[in-house]
């Protein structure tokens, strides 16, 4: 079998090219065969009002990727500029890995693969802006 598999957790929602999903009572999953639907776990979305760090920002844009709420072409050039500014911060090699994974995904068109590198950052993100508010 090709394409995505998604494993829905039960009452997990997911965003299927605009519409939005809800799992039953039981796990499930779904074969997703077209190559370019716009899919987005809604446990792994950020709200907008949630988008104040420099992560998320780029977190976002991928987000608005996947639910084909933004123009493929600018959201693919904004995050890997996001990435490069990102690659300037973020020096360890723990986020150097996330970030190369991240700019490969992007290179190869897998946004949703990018999307969960990228957040693999922010929790360091967190205790990174947390030792500068002390």
């Amino acid at each position: 079998m090709s394409g995505l598999v998604l494993k829905l957790a039960p009452k997990e929602r997911v965003l299927i090219n605009g519409a939005v999903i809800e799992n039953g009572d039981r796990r499930s999953r779904l074969a997703i065969m077209s190559p370019n639907a716009h899919i987005l776990r809604l446990k792994d979305a950020l709200h907008p009002s949630e988008v104040n760090t420099p992560v998320k920002r780029v977190c976002y844009v991928a987000q608005l990727a996947l639910s084909g709420d933004a123009d493929p072409e600018d959201a693919h050039s904004q995050i890997l500029s996001g990435i490069e500014q990102l690659s300037q911060a973020l020096r360890d090699s723990d986020s150097r890995d996330c970030l190369d994974e991240a700019t490969q995904a992007m290179m190869d068109g897998k946004t949703y693969q990018a999307l969960k590198a990228l957040r693999r950052l922010l929790p360091r993100e967190s205790r990174l802006l947390a030792r500068q508010v002390q």
